[in-house]
């Protein structure tokens, strides 16, 4: 399911990007984009309203929605290495290539399998003023801002992740790619923001690939419809006798290493970062 406009245009950014080394930047050209005030207003609102009635009513009915496209979205995918998750794991951060508004569905469909009943999404404060139905999902499925305010992430964000992760135990989803890029295929080099937080709360790291086939029908004129095959890769634990950043670096390395193995066993070719038009999956410009 294509989501959004100028497919053509994003295509050509996410060119520019990955050719120069900039792989954390925005492609899309229709985001929202908020001043700093604007993006403290969303999370102090989060934080305010989170554990009140109204907002856990919301949060249910954005969380059935949520799941009902999960099981739409997700009828033929695939889950490999579900033996390498042990069956006491408790508080852990997944992390995943981020390439769809809708590829968080595939994380969640693993965490279903897996009996777990919560999976939280980190998720931009830009995402959380989009409009309509996207809006409701992105400030209400489960989901927690982030922001770049230094104190918001030093103190409310870490102790939302601490509470989320160390006293309850549950799942956390956060794209250390940061942007999402439209259906690019490569896995990207990571930013350290999702093994600081697994550092510095002792929790590891599900590292995860999501794999895309495309399939012969067509999405749209220009995009052939695509199948996810979900790859788990391991799981990082945090070593004790190691400092913060000794993890953090530790951590964001092997996971990048495993993600890399994962695309060049599935796609059958070495990772470089040259643009080629298969790296977009399902395009027909590819062809």
């Amino acid at each position: 399911m294509i989501l959004g406009e100028h497919r053509e245009i994003v295509i050509e950014n996410i060119r520019t990007h990955a050719e120069h080394g900039d792989f954390h930047s925005k492609v899309e050209p229709g985001d929202p984009v908020l001043t700093p005030e604007e993006s403290r207003w969303i999370t102090r609102q989060y934080l305010e309203n989170r554990n009140t009635p109204t907002y856990r009513i919301k949060s249910a009915i954005a969380v059935g929605m949520a799941q009902a496209a999960t099981r739409k979205i997700n009828r033929h995918t695939e889950i490999r290495g579900l033996e390498k998750i042990p069956s006491d794991l408790r508080g852990v951060l997944i992390t995943s290539n981020h390439f769809s508004p809708l590829e968080n569905t595939v994380i969640r469909h693993l965490t279903n399998r897996l009996g777990r009943r919560k999976l939280s999404i980190i998720s931009q404060t830009t995402n959380f003023a989009m409009p309509g139905a996207v809006g409701f999902l992105m400030n209400y499925a489960d989901t927690i801002p982030i922001s770049a305010d230094p104190h918001y992430l030093a103190r409310d964000f870490h102790a939302v992740l601490k509470e989320k992760l160390v006293d309850r135990g549950e799942a956390v989803l956060l794209y250390p790619e940061q942007e999402m890029w439209f259906n690019y295929r490569k896995p990207r080099p990571p930013k350290n923001g999702a093994y600081f937080y697994a550092a510095k709360l002792g929790v590891p790291i599900l590292s995860c690939f999501v794999e895309m086939e495309d399939l012969p029908e067509d999405d749209t004129p220009e995009f052939r419809q695509v199948r996810y095959i979900l790859h788990v890769l391991g799981l990082l634990e945090p070593r004790r006798d190691a400092t913060t950043r000794e993890n953090m670096e530790y951590m964001a390395a092997a996971d990048y290493d495993l993600k890399k193995a994962c695309y060049e066993r599935v796609y059958g070719k070495a990772l470089t970062y040259r643009f080629e038009p298969d790296d977009i999956a399902g395009w027909k410009g590819a062809t």
